[in-house]
């Protein structure tokens, strides 16, 4: 699965501010720090805004803060903010009867997007900024090899 770039730099922010609860940080430094558009981010934050999750305060000393509970806000809140996120089924709306492949493709793909839900669901900003503290992917043996294709055996 890949996250829309809103949702991507929502979820940027949102770690960020709820990394620094003391603070108040303006949309450039979250922008410049992870090499985002200003303007972009501008927008997510307005978003983000909207949905109750962060506050901001323009002029001198402004910036953004988290008012959402970091331990309650989970991935899924953040990331419904601007993509839907599970199983689309029942969206065909009667246009055309399935075959039985496609219904059994349906299957595993909305148990897939249930999957996802239930993950996006279960973890909150506070569990990932513990495991960004951690950092298990900079222990980790494992070395990335790309697979191996039919064409060209990479």
């Amino acid at each position: 699965m890949k996250l829309q770039k809103a949702s991507s730099f929502a979820l940027f922010a949102v770690l960020e501010l709820a990394a620094n609860p003391t603070r108040q940080l303006s949309g450039v430094e979250i922008a410049a720090k992870y090499g985002i558009s200003v303007h972009h981010l501008a927008k997510v934050l307005r978003d983000l805004g909207r949905a109750g999750i962060v506050d901001g305060a323009r002029g001198v000393g402004g910036g953004y803060r988290l008012i959402a509970n970091p331990k309650r806000l989970t991935l899924l809140d953040v990331i419904q903010v601007f993509e839907p996120v599970g199983s689309d089924s029942g969206a065909s709306g009667g246009l055309k009867a399935l075959t039985d492949p496609e219904s059994a493709l349906r299957v595993i793909l909305d148990e897939l997007d249930d999957h996802t839900v239930a993950t996006f669901r279960s973890i909150s900003i506070s569990t990932m900024l513990k495991l960004m503290a951690a950092k298990p992917w900079a222990h980790s043996s494992r070395v990335f090899r790309p697979a191996r294709t039919a064409a060209g055996r990479a």
